[in-house]
Order: C-alpha cells, then sequence, then structure tokens
C-alpha cells in the first residue's frame, strides 16, 4: 500500500505542477496540431493510407519526446532529482509516477491530435485508436527511463533523442501495421508484448539508472 501511496503522491506532484506552470502540455498540442496542418498541406490530395498513418505516427512519436524532453526539467532546475533518488520510497515509484504523468499529458495531446487527423485525412479506425493506446504506454515506460539516463548529461537535448527514437521504431512498425494491415491483431499483439517486455526492463533498471546518474 505504501508503495502505491508513493506513486499516487509523486504523480499529484507532477500534474500539479503542470497544471501551475502550463508549459508542457500546450507546446505538445501546438506541436502535434503545427505538425498534422503541415503533412496535410503538403500531402497529396488521395494519397496513399498508409503513407498518411506513417505521418500520423511521426508526429505522435515527436510530441512524446518533446513531452519527455521536459519530463525531469523541474527536478533538474530545482536540484531535486538527488532528493528524490535518497527518499525513503522504492524508487521505481518515481518512474512509475513519471511514465503516468507523461501518459496523461500524451493523452490529452492525442485527445486533440486524433480527431484533427480524422479531419484531415478522411477518418479513422478503431484500430488505430487502440494502437495509439497501447504505444503509449511502452512509448512512456521508455522515455521515461531514457529521460532519467539524459538528465544528468551535459547534452542532455542531444542525448534523449539519440537514446529515445531507436527504441520507438518497434512502436512505429506495429502502429502503422495495426491501422492500415489487413490482420492488424497481430501488431496489436505485439504492441502489448512490446509494452509488457520494455515496461518490465525499464521498471527493473531505473534504480541502476538514477543511482549512476
Amino acid at each position: 500500500m505504501s508503495y502505491l501511496s508513493d506513486i499516487g503522491a509523486l504523480t499529484r506532484k507532477d500534474l500539479l505542477l503542470e497544471l501551475r506552470a502550463k508549459e508542457t502540455v500546450p507546446a505538445m498540442l501546438l506541436f502535434v496540431l503545427a505538425a498534422l496542418t503541415i503533412f496535410h498541406f503538403v500531402t497529396p490530395t488521395g494519397g496513399e493510407r498508409t503513407a498518411t498513418l506513417g505521418l500520423l505516427w511521426t508526429a505522435i512519436i515527436f510530441t512524446a519526446l518533446l513531452g519527455l524532453t521536459r519530463a525531469f526539467v523541474p527536478e533538474r532546475e530545482q536540484g531535486l532529482m538527488d532528493a528524490l533518488v535518497l527518499a525513503p520510497c522504492d524508487r521505481s515509484a518515481i518512474w512509475v509516477a513519471k511514465s503516468l504523468a507523461v501518459l496523461a499529458f500524451l493523452g490529452l495531446a492525442e485527445a486533440i491530435a486524433l480527431p484533427a487527423f480524422a479531419l484531415f485525412f478522411s477518418g479513422i479506425g478503431w484500430r488505430t485508436v487502440a494502437a495509439v493506446a497501447l504505444a503509449d504506454v511502452g512509448i512512456c515506460a521508455v522515455g521515461t527511463l531514457t529521460g532519467a539516463m539524459a538528465v544528468a548529461g551535459r547534452a542532455r537535448e542531444l542525448i534523449l533523442p539519440l537514446l529515445f527514437l531507436p527504441l520507438a521504431i518497434p512502436v512505429v512498425v506495429g502502429g502503422v501495421g495495426a491501422s492500415a494491415a489487413d490482420h492488424g491483431g497481430k501488431y496489436l499483439a505485439f504492441l502489448v508484448l512490446y509494452d509488457a517486455a520494455f515496461g518490465l526492463l525499464a521498471w527493473a533498471s531505473f534504480e541502476y539508472v538514477v543511482s549512476e546518474t
């Protein structure tokens, strides 16, 4: 029960900080809408469906990256990362809470982005929505771990994309496949497997990562 209460307290902290600062979510919303608007005007009318879905996933990945870049900014600017690591709680609770906060921010951005994509590119299927929901879990799990690895570096804005983007490639493959393939169920299963495998890996390794940083 203490573990869950630690996660709840840390998640509330991140959500309240964003509610007061209003920096991350508005930036993510503006970015994803701007990206989809640009894609709409540069994509030929009646373009191939797989190509347009690829543009959606590109927008989602880079919007998530923007949110992850901001994820550990309060701890870095206020020197709280060491205090969090030394706090009398399981360090993996920090990872879970931060992942949940980033997931909430990304979900808010996608609540606007998906209807915008449907408007710009003639609709969106239920498999795409399911794939986005599953992909968000993996994105936030892996992204939070790589964000913690990058936070201590001097070139953190460069390190995070180099660590995160290669790990996000399977998410794009699974997302586009689930959205466009005739048998999208196997791609949804692949996303579930990705979430389970990389979520467990990130949870198990987070304590070592923050101890080293």
